[in-house]
C-alpha cells in the first residue's frame, strides 16, 4: 500500500450530493478530492427524470425546507455552469399539471390546497377540465380537474451532474477512480481512507475529513463508524418515447407517473416506478407495462409513439423518508449525505450546500436538526 499526498477532504461518491458538495467546498478555498467507483453521474444522478417542482407538488413533509432551499440554489448555480463549463444543463421553467382522474384524486391532490398556495415563488391553482385541457388538449378525456403549479422547472440531470464534476476540477477538485475499502479513524478522528484501485492495488490517501456521498452503498460506511446508516436503494425506471405531434411544454403527472418533452433528445420521457428491488439495476418488462399503461391513462395520444429507450436506476432512501445529513455521531470529521429518493436532482443543490457549510464552518444556512444521522443510533 501507498500512501499520497494529504487532501483536506475526501468526498467519496460521484452523483450530484457528492460532485455538488465538493464543488460548493472548492468555491469557500477548501480541497477535496471525490473518489467514485464507477464515474461521475454514472447512477441515478445520470437517469433521474429531473423535474424541479419544489415541495409544492405534495404537502409538508421534513424535507420542504430543504427542497425549498435547494430550488433557490438553482438559478445561480446554472448561471454559474453556464459561465464555467461547455456543458448546457438545460435549466428552464417547466408548469406541471397534475391530473385528478376521479373524485378521490381530486380531494388527495387539494388536501394541501391553502398550504400550497402560500408558499413563496410558485402560483398554484385548481382547474376545473376545460381550463386544464386548454394548456394540453391532449389530457386524458376522464380527467375531473388538475392542479396547475407555475415556478416548477427542469433541468437534465446527466448534463448537471457532468457540469458540476467539470467546474469541480476547474476550481481545484481532484476526481479519483477507486472503491474506497475503509475510512481510518484514529482517536476518535478521522486520518484517512483506503481505496481499491484495480488489479489487487491499494491506496491510502491522507485526510481528516470524509463526506459519505455513496447512495444507496451508503450502508457499507456503517461499518465504518460503529453506527447505523441505514439506507437501502428504491429502484426507479424510466422509459422515453419518440411521439408525433408537438412536444409537451408542460409537464403532465398522474400518480406517480410524469411525463414531458425532454429538450435534450427531444423525447416524451415517462416514469418513474418505484420498486424495492434490492440493488438489481436491470430493466424489466413489467416496469415498462406499467408505465406504458399509466402513460397512455393520462396521455391517449401517445399511443402511437415509439419506445426508444428505457433505464433502471436506484435511490437512495431511509427509512423515515427523510434526508440523512450531517456529522456522524461519535467520529469527528465525518459526515454523511444521502437520501434524497426520488427527488434527489430537487435536493442535491441544498444537501450539497449545506455539507459545504458544515464541513467549511460548521453552520449552514438552514437548520439541519431533522436530518441528523444520529437519529438512526439506538
Amino acid at each position: 500500500m501507498t500512501t499520497s499526498g494529504e487532501r483536506d477532504v475526501v468526498v467519496i461518491g460521484g452523483g450530484i450530493a457528492g460532485i455538488g458538495t465538493a464543488y460548493y467546498l472548492a468555491a469557500m478555498g477548501v480541497r477535496s478530492t471525490v473518489i467514485e467507483r464507477d464515474g461521475i453521474a454514472s447512477h441515478a444522478s445520470g437517469f433521474a427524470y429531473g423535474g424541479l417542482s419544489g415541495g409544492v407538488t405534495n404537502g409538508p413533509h421534513a424535507n420542504t425546507p430543504l427542497i425549498e432551499y435547494s430550488m433557490s440554489l438553482y438559478p445561480a448555480l446554472a448561471g454559474e455552469l453556464t459561465a464555467e463549463t461547455d456543458v448546457d444543463i438545460q435549466y428552464q421553467p417547466r408548469p406541471l399539471l397534475r391530473l385528478a382522474l376521479s373524485d378521490d384524486e381530486a380531494a388527495a391532490l387539494t388536501r394541501h390546497l391553502d398550504w400550497q398556495q402560500a408558499l413563496p415563488g410558485y402560483t398554484v391553482e385548481w382547474l376545473r377540465p376545460d381550463k386544464a385541457r386548454a394548456l394540453e388538449p391532449r389530457i386524458s378525456p376522464e380527467t375531473v380537474g388538475a392542479l396547475h403549479v407555475e415556478g416548477s422547472s427542469d433541468v437534465e440531470p446527466y448534463r448537471l451532474t457532468l457540469a458540476l464534476g467539470q467546474a469541480a476540477e476547474q476550481r481545484g477538485v481532484t476526481l479519483r477512480s477507486g472503491e474506497v475499502t475503509a475510512v481510518h479513524v484514529n482517536d476518535g478522528r478521522v486520518d484517512g481512507v483506503s481505496i481499491a484501485t484495480g488489479a489487487g492495488n491499494a491506496e491510502r490517501i491522507a485526510c481528516d475529513t470524509v463526506v459519505v456521498a455513496m447512495g444507496p452503498w451508503t450502508a457499507q460506511a456503517s461499518d465504518w463508524f460503529g453506527v447505523p446508516l441505514p439506507v437501502h436503494p428504491l429502484k426507479g425506471q424510466i422509459i422515453r418515447l419518440q411521439a408525433p405531434g408537438a412536444p409537451y411544454a408542460i409537464s403532465v403527472g398522474h400518480l406517480g407517473n410524469y411525463a414531458m418533452t425532454k429538450p435534450a433528445d427531444g423525447l416524451v420521457w415517462c416514469g418513474t416506478t418505484e420498486e424495492h428491488a434490492g440493488f438489481d439495476e436491470s430493466r424489466t418488462t413489467e416496469a415498462r407495462d406499467a408505465i406504458i399503461e399509466s402513460t397512455l391513462r393520462m396521455l391517449p395520444s401517445l399511443e402511437d409513439a415509439e419506445l426508444v429507450l428505457q433505464t433502471a436506476c436506484l435511490r437512495p432512501v431511509t427509512p423515515d423518508g427523510v434526508v440523512m445529513l450531517g456529522e456522524v455521531p461519535g467520529t469527528d470529521g465525518a459526515y454523511v449525505v444521502t437520501g434524497g429518493g426520488r427527488q434527489g436532482i430537487m435536493l442535491g443543490p441544498g444537501m450539497a450546500r449545506a455539507t459545504a457549510d458544515l464541513v467549511a464552518g460548521g453552520v449552514a444556512a438552514l437548520d439541519l436538526a431533522p436530518y441528523a444521522p444520529g437519529r438512526f443510533s439506538a
